[in-house]
């Protein structure tokens, strides 16, 4: 990996490609050439989201992965995400009926699944990540990240309220997501906010029994006491998590003019390329 952004730094090749990719994003996207920075593959990934899978353009550079919403391919991008490569951890997940070649992209932030056409991809992507990941941290010194946000059960993944158990969606009554644990919710079990930094600079959701957590630690640190409070256990089998993009919950609303029936799966197309 080292070899490769030595060779491409610096080349009018390396400035093409950013470039391509900074007009694909237009004036929505944010700045993407900057000494230093080499653009190493990018492809179709499809993003496990809050209502739904959904094929996201993924860009890997060195130092960042960028991801956007498709609305022309290979030439118009929306919705543009950056994401420092520092703060990634990488989990690979077991395949379920709908989705294979599946794994997760945990941040301090934000954490969600993806998943790729052929189990060959997504090695390829894996090993390419991991490299970045660890040639940043060798360079910075820093360890890698061990706080990460939880990633958000799918709307369609329960009927019921996860917490109290007797609430039942409807379209009258709304889904939420817990912003601390990742459970869908009733409005009655995540009435409360509280302050997490690390995600928002405003107050978020949270469901009762995490903002009681969360309260329990904020006392026994104002009170100076060192003790690890008791960590709630936000796995539940039998549900996968999803992306917890805010953008996500209006992306059905956009037009979008990518064919909804693609076949994201043929055997003979390859989404993902990786430069030398």
């Amino acid at each position: 990996m080292k070899e490769m952004v030595d060779h491409l730094v610096n080349t009018e090749i390396n400035s093409q490609r950013i470039a391509s990719v900074e007009n694909c994003f237009g004036a929505s996207g944010q700045p993407l050439a900057v000494p230093g920075r080499v653009l190493l593959g990018e492809g179709i990934l499809t993003k496990e989201c809050r209502k739904k899978p959904k094929p996201r353009v993924f860009f890997l550079f060195n130092d960042i992965l960028v991801y956007g919403s498709i609305v022309i391919n290979k030439r118009k991008y929306n919705s543009q995400h950056i994401i420092p490569l520092e703060d990634v951890t990488l989990e690979t997940l077991p395949d379920t009926l709908q989705m294979k070649n599946r794994w997760m992209i945990k941040t301090s932030k934000k954490s969600f699944v993806v998943s790729a056409a052929s189990l060959t991809e997504r090695k390829e992507w894996l090993s390419h990540l991991e490299e970045c990941i660890r040639h940043l941290l060798t360079k910075t010194g820093r360890q890698p990240s061990t706080e990460h946000a939880a990633p958000w059960i799918p709307d369609k993944a329960t009927d019921i309220c996860m917490r109290c158990t007797q609430t039942k969606f409807s379209t009258l009554t709304r889904r939420h997501h817990c912003r601390k644990c990742g459970f869908v919710v009733c409005a009655d079990c995540s009435r409360q906010r509280f302050l997490m930094p690390r995600l928002s600079p405003k107050p978020l959701r949270v469901c009762s029994l995490c903002y009681r957590q969360l309260m329990a630690e904020k006392k026994k640190e104002a009170e100076g006491d060192q003790r690890q409070p008791e960590q709630i256990d936000s796995s539940m089998a039998g549900y996968e998590p999803s992306s917890g993009d805010d953008s996500d919950k209006s992306d059905d609303d956009k037009v979008e003019r990518w064919p909804a029936d693609a076949e994201f799966y043929a055997s003979e197309v390859s989404w993902s390329s990786f430069h030398s």
